[in-house]
């Protein structure tokens, strides 16, 4: 039987980003993904346009209507949320689905670069720290992670590179001692041998690990939640986080750089429908 994922995120028309991003990733990987949209848009935040139709309220009517169904899931994954409400009918779903075997993954969506969103605000940061301890991963990128741990990002930032991954091992590590079982800090930008990589630090109890890619340039629409889809949906299909680390990262260089040479703008997203083939289950073979 197929594997479901319920995927708490908005759903954008255009920029390639949370539900539109989550949906065929997950799916490609044999998991089945089940939407619970947060908001409607016509196209992501980042369009100098849009129109927002927001779902808080009926969060809690599908909530509702699955539980009627008796609706099982091995996987919950939540994305970006507009508000503490939104926070609160998540909240609401946990003490729903979430049983021994359901397998919880936060991507603490607040901000990026050291800039943070435009619906972030203290109470919603609150509300996400009590939310991420909760997490059995949890996918912030380094921004979201100062937030968390109350750290300043430039500070951070400005340190060399050993000296920085140390101290982005402790301020994830405080994150662990309050109930995260497994952290991922994504987007942490590095140089080694005078080039510029993008890594990716793995933080349990006993583990630190860091994976790096090649720096393309550009901050893409969607690509962390290209990335913590991965995580998500191999999870829930029994790979190891170290692989799907590696996995992820290589899945969105290879994206960036079709979009990059193509020349798309970068809050369209990434070109990443032709790569989606290597994310297939190890026991599927294209015909």
């Amino acid at each position: 039987m197929v594997k479901k994922i319920a995927v708490i995120q908005d759903l954008s028309g255009f920029g390639k980003c949370s539900l539109t991003a989550a949906i065929p990733v997950i799916s490609v990987m044999g998991v089945q993904p089940c939407p619970l949209p947060t908001a409607i848009l016509s196209a992501q935040t980042g369009y100098p346009s849009y129109y927002l139709d927001d779902y808080t309220d009926k969060m809690e009517y599908i909530r509702s209507e699955w539980e009627k169904l008796g609706a099982h899931f091995d996987g919950i994954y939540t994305g970006f949320v507009a508000s503490e409400a939104q926070i609160d009918r998540i909240f609401d779903f946990l003490d729903t689905f979430r049983k021994e075997d359901t397998f919880l993954l936060v991507d603490p969506v607040m901000g990026d670069d050291g800039v943070k969103y435009d619906m972030f605000t203290d109470g919603l940061l609150e509300k996400m720290k009590e939310l991420a301890c909760q997490a059995d991963v949890l996918t912030p990128n380094l921004t979201e992670l100062c937030l968390l741990t109350e750290a300043d990002y430039e500070t951070v930032c400005s340190l060399p590179g050993e000296l920085k991954i140390e101290i982005i091992h402790q301020m994830a590590n405080s994150l662990v001692e309050k109930g995260v079982k497994n952290i991922l800090v994504t987007g942490i930008h590095l140089t080694e041998n005078g080039e510029q990589k993008i890594g990716n630090l793995i933080i349990a109890e006993e583990q630190c690990e860091l994976t790096a890619f090649p720096y393309i340039g550009g901050s893409y629409s969607g690509t962390g939640d290209i990335f913590a889809s991965i995580i998500a949906g191999g999870m829930v299909r029994g790979d190891s986080l170290r692989d799907l680390c590696v996995l992820a990262g290589r899945f969105v260089e290879a994206a960036m750089r079709d979009s990059a040479a193509d020349q798309v703008e970068t809050v369209a997203g990434t070109e990443f429908e032709r790569h989606l083939g290597m994310l297939l289950p190890k026991n599927i073979t294209s015909g």
